[in-house]
């Protein structure tokens, strides 16, 4: 049976049905530091086993089954912690393993059809992973250290020019270019016996911006509202 709705979750279901129908939870998990071998546990269970707040969990994984709002009102500053180490392991996963595997799937087709056009998709690509590195290494030694810091220190010592407005003026989203290329691959670059290849390059890419768009998603409807918050609360806002 094909299931085009995914469950809206809940902090008593079971983790293991929740998996079975959405895998790509297993990705989620893994950004939470969290074994995805999880026996019969709920939601609740396996949040309280490894110190997450249920509802950040739930939260987010409810974006990951395609439901898109996101109510900072059950979450407080003490959550700031883990959704930035969720973030940067996402990071992690995007520089170590997602990016890799799809440029060694350009490379693999370069081989085999080295066209013109398919040479312009590996130079898409290449320009995009630098911007990409750029966009994330932003985040990981400028914005997420002062958000730490920040609720750590109450605001003290802390740069009176930066704030979650700046982050908020700089943040961008990285899917944009994924979208292109995806239809560039699809829709107007002609196959040359690379059709394996190529569909496997596509489903990468549509894994990879799945991922991002909840990564986006997350900084700017979580995150970002909840440092504002405090900061407000600093009468730095």
């Amino acid at each position: 049976m094909y299931l085009t709705h995914k469950t809206y979750i809940k902090d008593q279901m079971k983790v293991a049905d929740l998996l079975f129908e959405n895998p790509y939870l297993m990705l989620m998990m893994q950004h939470f530091g969290i074994n995805f071998v999880v026996q019969d546990k709920t939601v609740e269970q396996v949040c309280l086993e490894n110190n997450i707040n249920k509802d950040v969990f739930v939260a987010i994984a409810n974006l990951y089954n395609g439901f898109k709002e996101l109510d900072t009102a059950h979450f407080s500053v003490s959550d700031i912690d883990c959704i930035i180490a969720f973030l940067k392991n996402s990071h992690h996963y995007y520089k170590e393993e997602k990016y890799p595997e799809i440029k060694d799937l350009i490379r693999d087709i370069v081989k085999i059809n080295n066209t013109p056009e398919i040479k312009l998709i590996e130079r898409f690509f290449d320009e995009y992973f630098n911007e990409v590195i750029d966009h994330l290494k932003y985040e990981d030694e400028v914005a997420f250290p002062y958000f730490v810091e920040l609720t750590k220190r109450g605001g003290e010592e802390q740069k009176a020019d930066y704030s979650a407005g700046t982050y908020r003026d700089h943040h961008t989203d990285i899917e944009t270019k994924i979208i292109e290329l995806k239809k560039l691959l699809l829709k107007h670059i002609p196959l040359q016996h690379d059709r394996i290849l190529r569909r496997r390059l596509i489903i990468s890419l549509f894994e990879l911006e799945y991922d991002l768009t909840i990564h986006y998603a997350i900084e700017e409807d979580l995150l970002i509202p909840l440092i504002d918050g405090f900061e407000k609360t600093l009468g730095r806002g």
